[in-house]
């Protein structure tokens, strides 16, 4: 079996964890979670019961990271757990739908900030999507160690930014603790609650989602069983910091009585900071947010299906490692591929948003990996933390069920598809490796 050799520290680990959490969602969501509930206490409070997910969650995937340090993630702790059935499914919903629809879904959403910074070239925002994606895909050919260093550069460099962007606000005199009251009462014009809040949730936990990601590059992490529990708990504590800190300097700043929409605020809160250079200074940072993102999703994305082939349950190639560099080549060939597809026919926003429901399953179901292995989990947060966690899955995919059912559907019926495609991909494995030994 091909071994990808383990050259990633602490810094890139906790770098892939915040990376995909902090990206185009750190600017969008918290401007239009404060919009639709109308009240800072309501939104303190999605955010730190999201803050106690992550956290517990957080918990439970370092733990399966540690038990099984390999490439690959969810599809390696979900076929320990599940089999490789479930594992299939979810590495068919990954590869095919999901990360290829975050990617296209990124890259897109960074255009908007592209023609800001470069109006007098508008021809290169509509160009620069595909060009994003191939750069972040062939720097993850070049090696992993490369691109491990790449991303912890890009993600240091954005959290200095996020935290500067927070204190030039509170010393400069820009953001005022007044702006924040009346602190439990909700604003006229928010939306109804209970919409409000349900989308606030599903809002919250996708824009604070892909901490995770790390444990997909578990087989590449030098001494994992020190390394990726600091990585997952730090990682997951600095993204809540952050997304705390920002959603409240904005309020500080500019009033919810104030807000307009939320691709309007990022002009609207770099006006208030920097006057008529804002809008530019706070696209740069969006740019640089999203570059953190995409350049963690793309080291991440390309181990699922690297790790299904190398169980068998996926075609062959894409087990290749890259004999110069030591890089799952044809998988990152294949996600990079599918993305730039999916930009192609613009089909990220459908996709994403028939996958959710899944999603948040298969999250649950991992966690739940814990209580299904041989040996018992000795640490202080078992077994509450992954009751929470698993509870709150629960939770989120009843609320996105009954909010908006038909996608969840039709996303459940595009992830059932998998089996037979699975079946088909083993027949397929099976002619072949009988055609190998008849010749023989």
């Amino acid at each position: 079996m091909n071994r990808t050799p383990r050259q990633l520290g602490l810094m890139a680990a906790m770098a892939v964890v915040t990376g995909e959490s902090v990206a185009l969602g750190i600017f969008l969501t918290p401007a239009s979670m404060a919009k639709s509930l109308g009240s800072p206490a309501l939104l303190l409070a999605v955010w730190l019961g999201m803050a106690l997910m992550a956290m517990c969650g957080a918990l439970c995937y370092a733990e399966l990271a540690v038990r099984f340090p390999e490439s690959g993630g969810d599809y390696i702790y979900l076929r320990a757990g599940f089999g490789d059935r479930i594992a299939f499914l979810y590495g068919w919903m990954s590869t095919v739908v999901m990360y290829p629809g975050v990617a296209a879904s990124l890259a897109v959403g960074s255009a908007a900030y592209v023609v800001v910074l470069a109006p007098q070239a508008p021809w290169f925002a509509t160009f620069f999507p595909a060009l994003l994606l191939i750069v972040f895909g062939g720097v993850n050919l070049l090696g992993t160690a490369f691109s491990g260093r790449l991303v912890s550069v890009v993600n240091v460099l954005k959290f200095v930014l996020l935290f500067g962007l927070v204190a030039w606000a509170a010393f400069s005199g820009k953001a005022h603790v007044a702006n924040l009251a009346p602190f439990s009462m909700r604003r006229p014009g928010s939306d109804p609650l209970f919409g409000a809040i349900v989308g606030a949730i599903v809002a919250a936990f996708f824009s604070f989602g892909g901490w995770w990601e790390a444990g997909k590059i578990a087989g590449e992490v030098r001494n994992p069983k020190r390394t990726l529990p600091l990585a997952f708990v730090a990682g997951v504590a600095l993204v809540i910091a952050i997304y705390l800190l920002i959603t409240f300097t904005f309020i500080a700043v500019i009033p919810l009585g104030q807000l307009t929409s939320s691709t309007a605020f990022v002009a609207q809160f770099g006006a208030a900071l920097f006057g008529s250079a804002g809008a530019k200074a706070l696209s740069g940072c969006v740019l640089l947010c999203v570059f953190g993102g995409m350049s963690a999703l793309m080291m991440a994305a390309p181990r699922v299906s690297f790790a299904m082939a190398q169980s068998g349950a996926f075609f062959a190639p894409f087990a290749r490692l890259s004999h110069r560099f030591k890089t799952p080549v044809n998988a990152v060939l294949l996600q990079t591929g599918l993305a730039l597809l999916v930009l192609f026919f613009g089909a990220f926003d459908r996709m994403l948003a028939y996958i959710i429901f899944t999603a948040v399953v298969f999250l649950g179901l991992t966690a739940a990996t814990l209580f299904r292995l041989p040996e018992r989990v000795d640490a202080w947060w078992f077994p509450a933390a992954p009751i929470f966690f698993i509870g709150c899955c629960a939770v989120l995919a009843l609320l996105i069920m009954m909010h908006d059912p038909l996608p969840a559907l039709i996303g459940t019926v595009v992830v059932l598809c998998g089996d037979p495609a699975g079946r088909w991909i083993e027949r397929q494995r099976t002619a072949t490796r009988r055609i190998v030994l008849e010749r023989n």
